[in-house]
């Protein structure tokens, strides 16, 4: 497994934003997070089919190399201790936020992830009025489905941890419980419906994800499909692209990866090349080494189009949506995404574990990177209202002519 990739792990989210997913990309592309703020360049870097390359600077990456913790690991085990928990060490004294070592199990379980499966109970989750967690979405055939939980239905608690006012990523890592490891467990449901309440206890599976759904937003004609990504998983792009296709003349887009948390590069970059007529997606740099990621020619430029985006959006999200606001394709509202703006190299140890460790940073077309700070909404709805949020962005895309 070699070359950059893109990769979050719950347990390195800073402010209690435990991750929803966990993902790896190894594909020699590679892979590139991030974000950029206010202060940053002119936004509108390109407002046509090609983009200038813009200039950037070698980023410096992590502290630690892949020697350096190879070499901890093969001391550690020729004094018969564990080379991975020596690893994990030197990877934790490095200052490199983003670097970790994962044992091969887990490894596995993020790479089969990206596959399109999961561990949970199949419901997708937002954040409501007042901080309220309710089910956005049931899979069918899963056992939320089978439990007969709806959308609409207000999450309480998960097990022993109240839902309400905490992160929806926090609460929908609790859901799966340890990937890879929670298939068959149990997990109870504090929930409200309609005034009723009910506690409801499900077993977790193991499940084929649904990244990307579609449906319309309203009554009216011409009015908005909104497309909905929860994650760039294998083949999402590709269904972005299938359902921007099928849009109605007329019709605008709402493109909605709030709670986002990323996922392949590549899969990213394909979601861009729906809206875009090639051009740059973005730069980066792998160890001073600067590369491009460019979106394929062909798609549509004209459809109306607002991204939503909140906290939750992150990595390979927040890659499509700068692509998206640089290059003045579409008005970006929410509230400012988390920010994550780094790219890391797998390196397998002898014991099989995997170090990650950071080895550059990806920029948006017009050249920003503001690791950390998270991308500004050019319209700002404050908080956490998701209703809100998404009643701003369906009038915008009426004012846009996309008859929401």
């Amino acid at each position: 497994m070699s070359g950059p990739c893109l990769f979050v792990h719950p347990r390195r989210i800073r402010h209690g934003a435990a991750l929803t997913l966990v993902f790896v990309s190894v594909l020699a592309t590679g892979a590139a997070t991030g974000s950029w703020g206010a202060e940053g360049p002119a936004r509108a870097a390109d407002r046509g089919s090609s983009t200038a390359r813009i200039p950037i600077r070698p980023v410096a990456a992590g502290s630690v190399g892949t020697d350096e913790v190879e070499a901890a690991a093969a001391k550690a085990e020729e004094d018969g201790k564990s080379g991975s928990q020596a690893a994990r060490d030197v990877v934790s004294r490095s200052g490199d936020r983003w670097g970790a070592v994962y044992s091969a199990r887990e490894y596995e379980g993020f790479r089969q992830h990206l596959d399109g499966a999961y561990v949970g109970i199949g419901v997708s989750a937002r954040v409501g009025t007042g901080g309220r967690i309710e089910v956005d979405h049931v899979q069918s055939g899963s056992p939320a489905d089978r439990a007969g939980l709806r959308a609409g239905d207000r999450l309480l608690s998960v097990d022993d941890m109240k839902a309400t006012g905490r992160p929806v990523t926090e609460v929908v890592s609790r859901l799966r419980g340890h990937t890879g490891r929670s298939a068959g467990t149990p997990v109870t449901l504090g929930l409200e419906r309609d005034g009723h309440r009910w506690r409801q206890s499900l077993h977790r599976a193991r499940l084929a994800t649904e990244p990307v759904t579609v449906d319309r937003v309203g009554d009216r004609r011409p009015g908005a499909v909104r497309i909905k990504v929860d994650s760039f998983t294998k083949g999402s792009g590709e269904e972005v692209r299938r359902a921007v296709r099928d849009v109605p003349p007329g019709d605008g887009i709402l493109l909605d990866l709030r709670g986002n948390s990323g996922g392949l590069v590549t899969e990213a970059v394909t979601a861009a090349s729906s809206f875009l007529d090639g051009g740059l997606v973005a730069t980066y740099d792998v160890r001073g080494e600067q590369r491009v990621l460019d979106a394929r020619s062909g798609g549509d430029t004209r459809t109306p189009l607002v991204v939503l985006v909140d906290g939750g959006t992150m990595s390979a999200a927040e890659l499509l949506t700068g692509a998206l606001q640089d290059r003045g394709r579409a008005i970006v509202v929410g509230s400012r995404t988390f920010g994550k703006g780094s790219v890391q190299m797998p390196s397998t140890l002898s014991d099989g574990s995997v170090a990650e460790l950071t080895v550059g940073h990806y920029r948006t077309p017009a050249g920003r990177t503001v690791d950390g700070q998270g991308i500004t909404p050019d319209l700002t709805v404050h908080g956490d209202d998701g209703p809100s949020a998404e009643a701003r962005a369906r009038t915008v895309l009426s004012g846009l002519g996309g008859g929401a």
